[in-house]
């Protein structure tokens, strides 16, 4: 069984119109999902299958930190697909500081965001005080260095550049196989 707590303005998306986006969720990761609105905790629970519930919670955690339940449920389709969640408060010193970081990882009208997205093949959530990141799990690697990077004071475009030279190793090699 796992307990997952959400922030209590994500609990309608969890749940969908009419109970469409829990049911879908339970019927793909085979589950039972009960929810406590007053406590925005969610109990999963899967009592045959250990690693679907795992799965479950991910993407429970994955609607709780923004991502849409449509992206959130792409970490069923392939076991490639991985779900990670960066804590902007412990690589913040203070309010201030989290706050400076969050800019810069979202960029000018989001631009930062959507450039490490293109690069990447990734989906990621800037909410609160996290960055939620979707992705093969190596791209997911890489998002999460270049955040670590940005957040350490890089510049975008080394940062950028890092990225591509990646992505084309990543190409690279795939070319080298055939």
């Amino acid at each position: 069984m796992q307990y997952v707590k959400i922030p209590g303005e994500r609990i309608g998306v969890l749940i969908g119109e009419g109970g469409a986006t829990l049911q879908k969720i339970e019927s793909h990761a085979n589950v039972t999902i009960e929810v406590d609105s007053d406590n925005h905790r969610v109990q999963i629970e899967n009592t045959e299958a250990p690693f679907e519930e795992l799965a479950a919670a991910d993407i429970v955690k994955a609607i709780g930190r923004g991502f849409s339940p449509k992206v959130a449920l792409s970490l069923l389709k392939d076991d490639n697909i991985t779900f990670d969640l960066i804590e902007l408060k412990r690589l913040s010193r203070n309010e201030n500081d989290m706050r400076r970081h969050k800019s810069r990882l979202i960029g000018k009208h989001g631009r930062t965001r959507a450039t490490m997205e293109d690069l990447t093949d990734t989906k990621i959530v800037i909410y609160r005080s996290t960055v939620g990141i979707i992705g093969p799990y190596q791209q997911v690697d890489l998002v999460r260095s270049a955040i670590e990077m940005i957040i350490d004071g890089s510049r975008h475009g080394s940062v950028y550049g890092f990225l591509e030279r990646k992505r084309q190793e990543a190409n690279q090699s795939k070319f080298e196989q055939f």
